[in-house]
């Protein structure tokens, strides 16, 4: 795949070897990497880059809206390149998490003492389940 390298220099990021790196690695991606698996999987083409470069590369394509951070893991955070906006299933037995692209937003009716408080301006619903792989591991 070919990175669109203006679009991120026209959002203010600079493109060391590095960023660049893991921009490749994210491009695409839809297996919704830890900064840890991104560190491990980039630390291979770049024996001396440090954990802090991978996870202030994240932190500034989360601000300038190229990525998407999930918090669905209470033991770390999962980042998302794809920004369009879908919703996740999650395995509760391994952890693997998918991608759902429906648009729930006229099946959900919020109550109108909420909608009175609140202008809802995104929606991101998680499933929980167990995927095909675990459940064929439990004899299922």
């Amino acid at each position: 795949m070919i990175i669109d390298l203006e679009k991120y220099r026209s959002k203010g990021l600079k493109l060391t070897p590095q960023r660049l790196a893991i921009l490749e690695y994210l491009d695409g991606n839809t297996s919704h990497p830890t900064a840890e698996d991104i560190y491990r999987a980039v630390k291979k083409k770049y024996p001396t880059i440090s954990f802090a470069t991978v996870y202030n590369t994240l932190q500034a394509l989360l601000r300038i809206g190229e990525i998407m951070e999930l918090t669905i893991d209470p033991e770390r955070r999962h980042f998302d390149p794809n920004t369009t906006p879908h919703h996740h299933v999650i395995c509760t037995e391994c952890g693997r998490i998918g991608d759902v692209f429906v648009d729930y937003s006229d099946k959900l009716r919020l109550p109108e003492n909420i909608t009175e408080e609140f202008t809802i301006t995104s929606i991101h619903i998680d499933f929980y389940g167990v995927c095909r792989h675990c459940k064929k591991k439990k004899g299922g």
